[in-house]
């Protein structure tokens, strides 16, 4: 586990210079600089990484942001964004001598257009918030992270958060039209537009999933789409768990493309079951939970052809839901994973990484064999449509090498992923806990050309300092540690 060393003299000096220049500006509710005001802050949901931060700001207006931003420019200050603290990647982990900047205060829905279908909020509000001011007229926002009941629409923008929906209907990404953000120089700048296309360069793109290390987000336009007038979910069993995997690729080599595919192992089912009653069968291998929706019609007929799908398969039981607390029941087991490990396991790690949907049999395969070099178990739940999978690493801390190996299992988890031809996250981002993985995904080149782009919105480096991109020294300093003889052979580390 890793903490933050005491305070040095020099830092409360600091603390105290920029939490005063910073009560000069802002209402005293939006300065916290106290250990005890600030300790809540000290982790996102990646909570084995804690550092109590100098400084809190909870700005409640744009113009509050833009004075934030100037002040912490001005005195070399360094700033972490941070939203509701649900990321898992350790995006949102204070720096000792930086400010958080929290947007939890920013939390107004601006305005609701159900003609032209959009939704404009402020970065503070709740994902499913958006839903519920939606419901009255018809319409609902696509992405649902497992986390929508507390997670906001800023921190999604940060991680381009997807959820169990995302293969039909997208990723943040896809269903954000335009972003309103203060750079670093206290500049106000809207990327995309609420019309069909934007002039210059696609910006918005650029900086949906970069992880605050670009801009603070003030204002968000999304897309709203109708509610299906049906939905319902099959539930199917397989035995092997490689028989599932190939039902995936056979639903989507169909033409199938389901609302949401879900895949669930039996430790999964088994630690999901006792605590949400979602009807799972805790004696199959695999559960795949595969979401048709659309009118009636549409419902009953993709459903068929699924069913058909799955049984030549392998699946041996299969159950449809048929009512709308029936579908909401089957999901809930899927949406409460993360919570239910705790019934299990004192601490778990979730890992995140995307294969292509081909290669789950063979990853899963080589997951069950790292459980036994690493002695931990392992619970695999995942996006199975899009090859976005969520391990989830069982430990206890209190035992003194777990999370070591914890973190080593999950190393090798995403080095695997790159092996195969995937990428080392799909939506929680890389923070500080994949940046080592990065150096096993990129080429110093491709480093540098990431560089290149923080270098043009951020020129010195304050905004989410030291997350997401290693420096070639890191990585050479992570290659020692993996390839014998001390020299890191970049080439090899970029194919993995």
């Amino acid at each position: 586990m890793h903490t933050a060393a005491p305070e040095s003299a020099a830092l409360a000096a600091r603390r105290l210079e920029v939490a005063t220049a910073l009560r000069a500006l802002l209402p005293a509710r939006c300065v916290l600089s106290e250990a005890e005001d600030t300790r809540p802050y000290e982790c996102d949901g990646l909570a084995a990484y804690r550092q109590l931060p100098m400084v809190v700001t909870l700005p409640d207006t744009e113009a509050q942001v833009v004075a934030i931003l100037n002040l912490c420019r001005e005195l070399k200050v360094p700033i972490v964004p941070r939203g509701a603290g649900t990321g898992l990647s350790g995006g949102a982990m204070p720096i000792a001598d930086g400010v958080v900047l929290s947007t939890a205060r920013l939390n107004q829905i601006v305005r609701v257009d159900a003609r032209s279908r959009t939704a404009v909020v402020q970065p503070g509000v709740r994902n499913l918030a958006i839903s519920e001011a939606a419901a009255p007229h018809g319409l609902y926002y696509a992405p649902d992270p497992s986390s929508q009941i507390a997670c906001t629409i800023g921190g999604n923008v940060a991680e381009n958060s997807g959820g169990v929906h995302c293969l039909k209907y997208g990723l943040t990404v896809h269903n954000v039209l335009r972003v309103r953000m203060v750079t670093i120089e206290g500049e106000v700048v809207e990327l995309g537009s609420e019309a069909l296309d934007a002039a210059g360069l696609d910006l918005l793109s650029v900086f949906i999933g970069s992880e605050g290390m670009l801009g603070i987000v003030t204002e968000v336009t999304v897309k709203l789409i109708p509610r299906p007038a049906s939905a319902r979910v099959i539930m199917a069993s397989f035995a092997e768990v490689t028989a599932g995997c190939n039902a995936v690729a056979e639903l989507i080599a169909a033409g199938i493309i389901p609302a949401g595919l879900e895949m669930m192992d039996q430790t999964s089912a088994r630690m999901v079951e006792p605590f949400v009653h979602a009807g799972y069968d805790t004696d199959a291998a695999a559960i795949l939970l595969c979401e048709a929706d659309g009118t009636i019609e549409e419902v009953e007929e993709e459903i068929a052809r699924m069913t058909a799908v799955l049984q030549t398969a392998g699946a041996n039981a299969i159950a449809v839901s048929q009512t709308e607390a029936e579908r909401l029941r089957f999901w809930s087991g899927r949406k409460n994973a993360f919570p239910a490990a705790g019934r299990i396991s004192p601490d778990y790690y979730c890992m995140d990484g995307t294969i292509p949907r081909k290669r789950l049999a063979q990853v899963l395969s080589g997951i069950a064999d790292m459980e036994t070099r690493y002695g931990l178990r392992c619970a695999n739940v995942f996006h199975a449509g899009d090859g976005n999978l969520h391990p989830l690493i069982l430990f206890n801390a209190n035992i003194a090498d777990e999370f070591a190996r914890a973190e080593a299992f999950g190393a090798e988890i995403l080095a695997l992923c790159v092996e195969v031809g995937g990428t080392i996250t799909g939506e929680h981002g890389v923070g500080i806990e994949k940046i080592d993985s990065m150096c096993v995904q990129f080429a110093p080149a491709e480093l540098e050309a990431f560089f290149s782009v923080k270098r043009a919105f951020d020129p010195a480096g304050l905004l989410n300092p030291d997350k997401a991109i290693p420096t070639l020294n890191r990585c050479a300093e992570f290659g020692k540690m993996r390839v014998s003889g001390g020299q890191l052979n970049f080439a090899h580390l970029s194919r993995f």
